[in-house]
């Protein structure tokens, strides 16, 4: 019914023991059956694409703000 995002969240868990760094937002579909159309494409795709973009410019963020600093300073996991 929520589309995994318990598992999402349980995994946050997990990369933060790895020395991942994990974005906060996502593109999910609540009760996907009803936001899809029999060919596959979404009902309301305006919103599919905004949420799309808000991850998509989070994880550049990041991408560039990690490749920067570990440039300068390499991270070193124990």
């Amino acid at each position: 019914m929520s589309g995994g995002l318990r598992a999402v969240e349980h995994l946050r868990a997990v990369f933060a023991e790895l020395h991942a760094v994990t974005v906060r937002e996502t593109v999910s579909f609540h009760g996907a059956w009803a936001r899809f159309e029999p060919g596959g494409r979404p009902v309301d795709a305006a919103e599919c694409a905004a949420a799309a973009k808000t991850l998509l410019d989070q994880l550049v963020w990041w991408a560039v703000a990690l490749r920067t600093a570990r440039a300068e300073r390499p991270y070193a996991a124990s």
